[in-house]
Formats: C-alpha cells, structure tokens, sequence
C-alpha cells in the first residue's frame, strides 16, 4: 500500500502554543485514517467591544507590514499585519472612529472620528500628532504618498486638504457633494481625488483647480471604494454589485453581482481575484477574469464592513460588526505567518491523534 500524501496546518497563536489550524489533505489514505477536506480557518484578532467599520494595511516596510483598524468603541488599533498580534491602542477619540489610514511606511496613522476631529498619530510611538477639529462628524482620512498631506471628509460634505507640515495653515476646502462623503482617496500621483458620497454619486477632483472633472451616479449608495494606483483600477460595491472601473476615466470597466448585499471587496495585488464581504456575515472569492465565485467562508458572526488584501497578497482581513477582525490565507495550506505546513511524519502520536478529534478556534 502507498504510504498517504497528506499535509496538516499549524499555527502559534500571540502566546507561542502550537495550535492545529486545518486539516488533512490525502490522495491515498491508509486504512482507519479519516479524509477530510482543505478548509479555511482564519485567525482572530480580539481587543475591540464594538464593530469594526474600517481598516488599511501599510505598505511593505524593513519590519514587515501592518494593519490599523476603525472601531465604533473609539479605539483604533495597531496590529502586525501578517499575525493579527496587537501592537497598541491609540487613545484620544471621544466617539465612534470612522475611518482609519497608515501611510506607506507605517510611521503615521491617521483616524477620523464623530467627535468632529481627525487625528494623526506617530505610529511608532503611539502619540498624538494633531488634532484637526471639523465641524461635523468625520468619516475617511487619506495621505498622499509623501505623508505630507491628509485628506478628510465627513457628514459636512467638505473635502479638506491639510498641508501636516502646516497645521496651523487653513485647509483647502472641496465642495460639491450634496449629502455627507462616506470615503476619500487620493489618485493619479496624488493629482486627483476620488470621493463617494451619501448622494449616489463617486466624484473625480482635480487637485490643482480644485474642480470637478467627472462624476459617476448610481441607483443606491456606495458601500465601499477602493482604489488601486498599479492599472488604475477602482473597486466599488453597492447593494448586491461590485464593479470596476478605470480610475482615470471612471469607464467601466465589469461588474459582478453577489449573492448577498456586499459592504466592501477588495482586488488582489496580481489581480486574479477579488474577495468580498457583506450582510450575510460571509466572504466571497470571485476569479477577476470570469466572475466565477470560487470560494466562499462564514467565519464572522455579523456582516462584514470591510476588507482588503495585504500588501504581498498572502492574506485578506476582514472587519465585523460582531467587533472582530479576522485574517484570511489567500492560498489555503500555505506556510505563512503563523501558519505553518507540517507533514505527518512531523507530528507526535499525541497531535495525530487531537487533529481528528477537535476543531480548534484560532486567535491572535
């Protein structure tokens, strides 16, 4: 008989255990040994009381990359971005933080907030930077990619330019959206701008006029915008549909509709596929080239408000209304972060025996 073809997938959790993190995959199984299919299990990232409304990855820095996440409990958190493990807490908000940013290398946060303030942190250090005082709740930030200016935007349809090397100096102001702005990024070399509003409609700036070049209308609210300087690719979602358009031109450029109300999604860096996240609290693998739904996960125990990729592309996090953040391998059974491919001949008799009778939940 041919001995069995099989892979186990561990993972140590914030506290070093080795904890079993998938199962078996056999293409010839020896008698007695139970098959059992790949399955995704994603790690836990606990600390927050209320729900996760917002999260970014920075860019890929000397000291790996990393992942900051918006909570209604006011808190916004640190974490590493491969292992979920906590960093810090940055404390200040007086309210609910909307939207949360780091930039490219991960030496600055920014966070916007109900209590009509954006800050900006030192992300090694976790102090407070500054304080932007707004007159309305505030609900996206956004560097450009030179970290020397924030974008703002909020429940008092403005969009505003701040120059951090001087705070003391008047924002530049954008008006034009009718209702208040759910999110803001820069664009195009940081020459344009890109929002999307309470008004159904996503609106193209130029930066240096400061007018509007293009605007896009829908039949519903945008849900999410994400925007993507390598192809110039913007991924929006509202009600059931994802789309995809030129983010210079904002020509369309596909559309794929879900099963279920989606909240936000994401494009892969090689973009292969897309994950998405929404109402029915799961997360959707879509092939990019044919639409075909792939994969499909429940791991959340609310709907999904956000998610996107990290930086490499190994893994996707997810934000929840059940105050969760989850981190989700790309490719299952790949040995990555805190998962790790152990083949069978690696495993005690104890282990073998606990990976076929228990199904362990994973934390970090």
């Amino acid at each position: 008989m041919r001995s069995a073809v099989t892979s186990v997938f561990y993972s140590l959790n914030a506290n070093s255990e080795l904890i079993i993190m998938a199962f078996m995959i056999a293409n010839r199984v020896l008698p007695g040994w139970r098959t059992m299919a790949m399955r995704q299990t994603p790690l836990t990232c606990s600390g927050h009381t209320r729900p996760v409304v917002d999260l970014a990855f920075s860019g890929i820095t000397p000291y790996g990359y990393f992942l900051i996440s918006a909570c209604k409990d006011g808190k916004p958190m640190l974490r590493q971005g491969d292992t979920g493990d906590w960093i810090g807490t940055f404390l200040g908000h007086k309210g609910a933080v909307w939207g949360a940013t780091l930039n490219t290398d991960a030496t600055k946060a920014a966070t916007a907030a109900a209590d009509f303030t954006a800050k900006v942190w030192d992300a090694v250090s976790g102090d407070e930077v500054l304080t932007l005082a707004h007159k309305h709740i505030v609900k996206t930030v956004s560097f450009t990619q030179d970290s020397n200016c924030l974008l703002t935007g909020g429940n008092d349809k403005l969009l505003r330019i701040y120059d951090l090397s001087n705070p003391e100096a008047a924002p530049q102001e954008i008006a034009g959206h009718s209702s208040a702005i759910k999110k803001a990024l820069w664009c195009n070399d940081d020459k344009q701008i890109l929002s999307a509003a309470e008004d159904k409609t996503i609106r193209l700036w130029d930066r240096s006029s400061m007018e509007e070049v293009k605007t896009l209308t829908f039949d519903t609210s945008v849900s999410s915008m994400e925007y993507m300087a390598d192809g110039e690719i913007l991924v929006i979602t509202y009600g059931k549909t994802i789309a995809f358009y030129n983010a210079l031109s904002l020509d369309l450029i596909k559309t794929v509709e879900a099963p279920a109300p989606i909240n936000s999604a994401s494009l892969h860096p090689e973009k292969d596929f897309f994950v998405a996240g929404g109402d029915d609290f799961k997360l959707y693998k879509f092939d990019y080239s044919t639409k075909e739904e792939l994969e499909s996960y429940k791991g959340h125990f609310g709907p999904v408000h956000c998610v996107r990729f990290s930086p490499d592309g190994e893994l996707y996090a997810s934000g929840s209304e059940d105050g969760t953040l989850r981190l989700w391998q790309t490719a299952v059974g790949k040995t990555y972060g805190l998962w790790k491919c152990v083949l069978p001949e690696d495993l005690g008799a104890e282990n073998s025996e606990q990976l076929y009778t228990s199904t362990p939940e994973i934390k970090a």
